[in-house]
């Protein structure tokens, strides 16, 4: 039997967290293309998923270090919504899916990763893009490159 390997999934997987915030961190650094923030916004902020569920898998975050979409103002909230919009239309345009996922995980037990700092998935989805990989071999194949997303998207997230 051959194996496959995707060794790049183990630190999310594994259980132990550097200490910090990985969004409020990359939002601090201002080396967004090594940090892959695609866009900022006034109180929000556009990133792609480290470890994306499919190609172009971008979060919306914002600024604002809370763990409920309650604690942001109604700015704070307006601008995460437009620019939920605004990646689903450059996605649009960058890749042509024929659909998206989009929503957030609120906790660990309903998925969160990062559990203390809200964010909105936005997921691009193609028709054919779920094989026999993720069921039979645990792996996700990618068909294109985080730097080839970065360059695609950035163009349209003006």
């Amino acid at each position: 039997m051959e194996q496959l390997w995707a060794p790049w999934r183990f630190p999310y997987i594994k259980s132990d967290r550097p200490p910090g915030c990985v969004l409020c961190d990359a939002a601090k650094e201002r080396k967004d293309d090594q940090n892959l923030i695609v866009l900022r916004g006034e109180n929000n902020f556009v990133i792609l998923n480290a470890y994306p569920y499919n190609p172009a898998h971008v979060m919306v975050a914002p600024y604002s270090h809370v763990g409920s979409p309650g604690e942001l103002s109604r700015e704070e909230l307006a601008n995460h919504i437009e620019l939920v919009v605004k990646a689903i239309e450059a996605l649009r345009k960058a890749f042509s899916p024929a659909g998206f996922n989009t929503g957030m995980n609120l906790g660990r037990v309903a998925g969160a990763g990062i559990e203390d700092h809200i964010h909105t998935h936005v997921v691009p989805r193609w028709e054919g893009d779920t094989n026999f990989m993720p069921i039979l071999a645990d792996t996700k194949v990618l068909s294109e490159s985080m730097e080839s997303v970065y360059k695609k998207l950035k163009e349209y997230l003006v």
